[in-house]
């Protein structure tokens, strides 16, 4: 995407420094997890590349986002309600459900955390504190509700909990509005916790709240917390996806991935414009969008389910129709997004298993196996791709249409929550520590 760090660096031929970049949401500037920056790091290990550490307040499986010099992370302290049945694998530092589920430390009131770090050295900047307030909904083990990411438009950031409580707050970490949607239009009801993160559009704070009473899709003003429209989406569709936005021949689009269709809506009014029908055989949607060069890539979610590139610009049911450019029928990852670069989509297994197709036909190029359980979603850049394991290690790809592996980077930590890149470092957010890696670019 054109922007202004890209015409400095065409206009004075300074094509072989990197670019600093923000990370100011969920899978980066532009949504897709792919970072334009150069120089990143290839190798870490305990001992080795790791410019700080730095102990968070609380645990939670959001990813940090990055504005200049401060890095953003939300947590809960105090444990909520584990939902009682079988869970998937919870990979790394063994122990039982009670040991090991991430809500945090028994017993206590429950708080939700946002904190402020600085990039130099980790040292706190601050911590807003927001008490955790009516009938807290039960999670699955592996989460707890600090799972969506905040996200910035540098001067204010937005942060959004799984009981439906959302603060806008100033880059000092000073409350500038507050609601409760689980209050405002019913209780945040999902099977294993609300995961979705919010998206801004100009003025417009978009959430979507897809959950088992009464689904909607909500854009709140960003400057004063009042609903600016509310589409309704029925009842019954479960999505742990954050919506992306894109552009399409007549106008930006939203797109949405739930448990029943995948969908384009018109970010300025909340009108649906397309959708794919494709129920998941499982109600368990988590995959996200990496959108590039024109087409959206992503997957289904649950286990080996389908994978696919969509066009935008539809109308309606696009089943059948050139909008739909091709679709794989299993071999999807289970809760891990895609990641689209230079031709090649990529992603990983909760199996442990590192794939990639041909973007232009869906065809597979590789798999190998790496052992490990990922659940976080892959970053590319630099020539590389980045999987982070459940169980501590980081395997580094070289970007290429053959399986490399160039680095296996451990840490005695487990990592759910996605990776973030800014300014030549990589931020790794394990269960309770923010993790840097690398040392600053000389970027612009």
């Amino acid at each position: 995407m054109w922007n202004r760090a890209v015409w400095v660096l065409a206009v004075f031929g300074l094509s072989g420094l990197a670019m600093a970049e923000d990370w100011p949401n969920w899978r980066g500037p532009d949504g897709n997890g792919v970072s334009s920056e150069r120089g990143l790091p290839l190798a870490w290990s305990e001992d080795e590349n790791i410019a700080w550490r730095a102990r968070l307040g609380g645990m939670g499986l959001s990813s940090p986002i990055v504005s200049g010099d401060t890095i953003l992370v939300t947590s809960q302290a105090g444990r909520g309600v584990v939902r009682g049945g079988n869970h998937p694998t919870l990979g790394g530092r063994g122990g039982g459900p009670e040991e090991r589920s991430i809500g945090g430390a028994a017993g206590g009131d429950v708080v939700f955390l946002v904190e402020a770090y600085h990039r130099s050295d980790g040292r706190r900047l601050w911590q807003h504190r927001i008490p955790a307030t009516g009938e807290l909904p039960s999670v699955h083990r592996k989460t707890n509700l600090a799972n969506p990411s905040p996200v910035t438009d540098s001067e204010h950031v937005y942060a959004w909990f799984g009981n439906g409580q959302i603060v806008a707050l100033d880059m000092e970490g000073k409350l500038v509005w507050e609601r409760h949607l689980g209050e405002d239009y019913g209780p945040f009801e999902i099977t294993w916790g609300h995961s979705s993160s919010p998206t801004i559009y100009g003025d417009a704070l978009i959430l979507l709240c897809d959950h088992e009473p009464a689904s909607y899709l909500l854009a709140l003003d960003k400057r004063t917390g009042k609903e600016l429209w509310k589409a309704d989406r029925g009842e019954g569709l479960r999505s742990y996806s954050t919506p992306t936005v894109v552009p399409g021949p007549e106008g930006d689009e939203l797109v949405i991935n739930s448990s029943e269709r995948i969908e384009g809506y018109d970010p300025k009014t909340g009108k649906r414009l397309w959708y794919y029908v494709e129920p998941s055989r499982f109600p368990i949607t988590v995959p996200s969008f990496s959108y590039s060069d024109g087409i959206i890539y992503t997957s289904r979610g649950y286990r080996s389910g389908p994978y696919m590139a969509i066009r935008p610009g539809g109308r309606g049911d696009i089943a059948g129709t050139e909008h739909l450019v091709w679709h794989v029928p299993t071999g999807a990852p289970y809760v891990s997004s895609v990641v689209h670069y230079d031709g090649v989509v990529y992603f990983a297994s909760d199996a442990g298993v590192l794939q990639a197709a041909d973007a232009k036909t869906g065809k597979r190029l590789f798999q190998g196996r790496t052992g490990g359980v990922f659940s976080a979603a892959p970053i590319a850049g630099d020539g590389k791709v980045y999987f982070v394991s459940e169980t501590g290690e980081t395997i580094v790809l070289r970007a290429s249409r053959e399986f490399e592996i160039l680095a296996r980077n451990k840490l005695d930590a487990r990592f759910l929550a996605s990776p973030v890149v800014s300014n030549g470092q990589i931020f790794l957010r394990s269960d309770d520590e923010l993790i840097c890696v690398g040392t600053p670019s000389d970027g612009l």
